[in-house]
């Protein structure tokens, strides 16, 4: 007999749905599976067939094919397992045919019948239900995570018995009484979460513009590079960044979610992130642990800072080679990884936060205690390529904190302050890009920037002679005015005048901030 089960599957952050058939039939004995199959779902058969066993099924020895399809989708990962059990006891007359119509199902199986979570869930049930998928069966520690999508039945199960139960009865009450529907918490989890704090930036004293900096990078998400000697405040300054940055959207949220559900990081309790990602690496970090790969391909850092901060401390540590990396994923805002196997996408727009001491031993320009030459200081600025560094919006030096602001009562402002007016600029951005696929400044194309960034006669002069003397790249040009755009939102304004432009300026790294001639 034939049976075909709806159930789901991953390409990198892609979900679809997939069928999986099962035919039983009279002949030698034997376990086939088919459909461009990893090795942890051909050896779904082993644990099918032990696990029924030992739930109580009787499995005839009859010949048993399995097509995952379609077929030409690399079928990766143990979600597998539930859904060709459950085509097996169908075909098996276990229970009707139209029991499973219009229900998807997933999971992993233990040998002793049990239903294990998976990764993965979130992206499956989202794409299940825009698909107009009535409910989803899914492991019960999953469950939760799968009802935070609006507008599907998710329903969490422990066993294959328990599943098998369910599926042949036929009063919808018990039904409902063997396995309950889980309500949809998007709302409630986003309100539990939005009590959360962060570390506030009254904490750090001094370092007006570096904080300022932040401030601006923040409004209109653009990448930050921090300088200065060691104990400054730059650590401190770039982990308070998040807690000024605009609230996720709905969408951002489960976004964002999706990439941790692939990745097997969602809180089983709280499976929604509702606040920007902060990743913080550490600079012996590997290219595939930062960029994704693998040898089961998995979302990187960067991915896992979408939409959030990647924050990188001791930037001239890391290796050159991992550095190069990034440049990519910050002009396209994703991550393509090719392989034997297939292509994998995932999404990576974060905004790039770097600190680094100014010099090798971290004291320039104190003369008393810097003992770098010239040549050092080429050689450690050397350690950054010149296309990298091109795509950091803007650079700020920190230098030591005054005794006087360290031991100082005065009040500095707060977290809640500096966002509400990041908030104010962002909904300026959210207005101007209402028919845009974007949504920060920073990410402005080219062809909009006349039209956005419209500039008087005095601002085009004066962005024509920074442009001739500080010998800047078409690239840096308009990183400029897009600096510009944000800072003239801070301050409430429609057109970028000279002062906003000479700000923004004030944040470019040019050779004489680190006499690097390479």
């Amino acid at each position: 007999m034939f049976s075909s089960i709806l159930t789901g599957g991953l390409n990198g952050m892609e979900a679809y749905l997939l069928r999986a058939e099962v035919d039983i039939s009279h002949g030698l004995p034997g376990f086939c599976m088919v459909g461009s199959l990893s090795n942890e779902v051909r050896e779904a058969k082993e644990r099918i067939q032990v696990a029924l066993k030992n739930a109580g099924f009787d499995l005839p020895p009859n010949k048993i094919t399995v097509n995952l399809a379609p077929a030409h989708i690399r079928k990766d990962g143990t979600g597998y397992d539930v859904p060709i059990a459950v085509g097996m006891l169908q075909s098996l007359g276990y229970f009707d045919e139209k029991a499973t119509d219009g229900i998807l199902f997933t999971g992993e199986l233990g040998l002793n019948g049990e239903i294990k979570p998976v990764h993965g869930i979130l992206p499956i049930v989202r794409v299940a239900a825009e698909q107009g998928i009535k409910c989803c069966i899914v492991p019960k520690e999953n469950a939760i995570e799968g009802s935070v999508i609006p507008g599907i039945k998710v329903k969490g199960v422990e066993s294959i018995v328990q599943l098998v139960q369910f599926l042949q009865e036929e009063s919808d009450d018990e039904k409902e009484r063997i396995l309950e529907t889980y309500q949809c918490t998007l709302n409630q989890i986003r309100r539990s979460q939005s009590e959360s704090e962060h570390a506030d930036f009254a904490e750090v004293r001094g370092q007006e513009m570096a904080k300022r900096a932040a401030e601006i990078a923040a409004a209109g998400f653009h990448n930050l590079l921090m300088s200065g000697p060691p104990g400054g405040g730059k650590s401190m300054i770039a982990q308070r960044i998040p807690g000024i940055l605009p609230e996720l959207t709905d969408r951002e949220c489960l976004e964002v979610s999706s990439i941790y559900s692939v990745a097997g990081l969602l809180d089983a309790e709280v499976p929604l992130i509702t606040k920007r990602p902060f990743q913080s690496p550490h600079h012996t970090i590997s290219n595939a642990a930062l960029v994704g790969g693998g040898v089961r391909i998995h979302p990187g850092a960067i991915s896992l800072s979408h939409r959030g901060v990647l924050f990188l401390d001791e930037l001239t540590e890391f290796p050159r080679h991992i550095l190069e990396c990034l440049r990519q994923p910050l002009e396209d805002h994703k991550v393509s990884i090719a392989r034997a196997n297939g292509n994998f996408q995932y999404p990576a727009n974060f905004m790039l936060v770097c600190a680094m001491n100014p010099c090798k031993c971290g004291y320039y320009p104190d003369k008393n205690r810097c003992t770098c030459s010239e040549k050092d200081m080429i050689q450690y600025w050397n350690r950054l390529s010149g296309p990298l560094l091109d795509r950091v919006d803007m650079y700020v030096e920190t230098s030591r904190v005054d005794l006087l602001k360290l031991q100082g009562n005065g009040k500095e402002e707060n977290t809640a302050t500096i966002r509400k007016r990041v908030e104010q600029a962002r909904s300026i951005q959210e207005k101007r890009f209402r028919k845009k696929n974007y949504t920060f400044n920073s990410e402005m194309k080219a062809s909009d920037m006349d039209e956005f960034c419209n500039l008087g006669k005095a601002e085009k002069q004066l962005m024509e002679l920074a442009y001739t003397n500080l010998k800047l790249s078409a690239r840096t040009y308009h990183r400029v005015l897009k600096v510009s755009r944000t800072i003239a939102d801070l301050d409430g304004s429609e057109r970028i005048h000279e002062k906003h432009i000479s700000e923004a300026l004030l944040y470019r790294l040019t050779e004489r901030n680190h006499g690097n001639n390479g």
